[in-house]
């Protein structure tokens, strides 16, 4: 799982809470994460294969909102790949770990394992945070016409950018001016733990934000591109609503558990001893949430996958074949269907006024169906209402 707790325990004099958790059933703890983490690796990959009967999910044209959903399962799948490898050195090497407390020991390596591993497993999940946010932006500039495949880009500068710049600053701090030294005062770790916690929060606040105004303005562009609100239009952006609602739900049920593990945890720190009788309940609280941690963090993977397109079923096809794509083949059929001369005396400015029309209403359902990509009966139901379809 991803807790800034992963840096704090490569301290040799770490803070109590943070030995707390550690030592409560380490072997069981990575054993959880291994397994979790192993099939939401297993599950998301089978997610992201083509399957046999189905249709591509690819638009015509590229979108940078598929291309940010491709990204986000990357981080994820490359997260999971380093909690795997961190939980079975962890089972596997115990006497490799315990150099970790060693105050004044000759050997780096073990210490250098355990910043590298949590490192990683760090600034994945936290690109991950960035490319979730960058989602909401884009498919808010989607429907606002102002985005495009030029922006993924700007996304890429913005999320590695800060997801290393954080990650660093936030190691940095701690480890200042020393590994053996970063825990002797809660100024070395409050830094840390805000640049950890500040982009998880940032999704949690803006996103939900984000995606209302992104609905808001579906429901105003699917009203005004043929002038009525019909029920399969009603029904799509219900469909585009419910997805950004599964998305957020993910968001908060992986995650909401390191929110209140840590408030728990820095609760404890400020007592003078943690292990008081009074503090029982929030010492089992404390763990109890830990281990929820180690399952439902690498699970986010698979679960977004769900939220993104839903299930896709077990029938992978590893054939690489040509296919074509549905749109392409509706739009080219129905311009040969009305490819027909036009009069000498036809009036320029109505074939302008309905090519524009067209183009508008086009770039209306380009940017819905790149809202609702991955669903194939929206992608459906908005072909066969376009003017495209129709044969505007």
């Amino acid at each position: 799982m991803a807790s800034p707790r992963l840096e704090t325990y490569c301290c040799p004099n770490r803070d109590a809470a943070t030995q707390l958790v550690m030592d409560f059933q380490p072997e069981v703890f990575c054993g959880v994460c291994i397994g979790s983490a192993s099939i939401s690796l297993l599950l998301t990959i089978l997610q992201l294969l083509p399957k046999k009967g189905q249709s591509p999910r690819k638009m015509p044209k590229a979108s940078s909102s598929s291309t940010i959903l491709l990204l986000i399962s990357i981080c994820d799948i490359l997260g999971g790949l380093g909690m795997i490898f961190r939980s079975s050195v962890w089972l596997g090497f115990p006497a490799f770990i315990a150099n970790i407390s060693v105050v004044n020991g000759t050997d780096v390596w073990p210490s250098t394992f355990c910043v590298g591993s949590a490192m990683w497993i760090q600034l994945l999940y936290s690109a991950g945070f960035w490319w979730l946010f960058c989602y909401a932006v884009d498919s808010y500039l989607v429907v606002r016409r102002s985005a495009g495949l030029s922006t993924i880009v700007l996304y890429h500068m913005m999320t590695w950018g800060l997801a290393v710049m954080l990650c660093v600053e936030g190691i940095a701090l701690l480890y200042y001016p020393s590994l053996s030294s970063c825990e002797n005062g809660l100024e070395h770790a409050i830094p840390h733990y805000i640049t950890t916690y500040a982009p998880l929060l940032l999704v949690l606040v803006a996103n939900p934000i984000l995606f209302r105004r992104t609905v808001s303005a579906v429901a105003s562009l699917l009203k005004g591109r043929q002038g009525i609100y019909t029920e399969n239009e009603r029904r799509l952006g219900t469909e585009i609503q419910m997805r950004f609602f599964k998305i957020m739900l993910v968001f908060v049920i992986c995650w909401s558990s390191n929110i209140i593990n840590e408030t728990l945890l820095f609760y404890l720190e400020m007592q003078p001893d943690i292990n008081e009788m009074p503090l029982k309940t929030i010492r089992s609280a404390a763990l109890i949430t830990w281990i929820i941690m180690g399952v439902l963090n690498p699970m986010q993977g698979f679960l977004f996958t769900l939220a993104f397109y839903g299930w896709t079923g077990w029938r992978v096809d590893l054939k690489w074949r040509k296919r074509e794509i549905p749109w392409e083949s509706m739009s080219s059929s129905t311009a040969g269907e009305n490819a027909y001369p036009a009069p000498v005396n036809y009036q320029s400015n109505i074939h302008d006024s309905k090519k524009i029309s067209t183009t508008d209403s086009q770039q209306t359902d380009e940017a819905i169906s790149m809202l609702s990509e991955g669903n194939t009966s929206s992608d459906e139901r908005l072909t066969r209402s376009s003017p495209i379809y129709q044969g505007w």
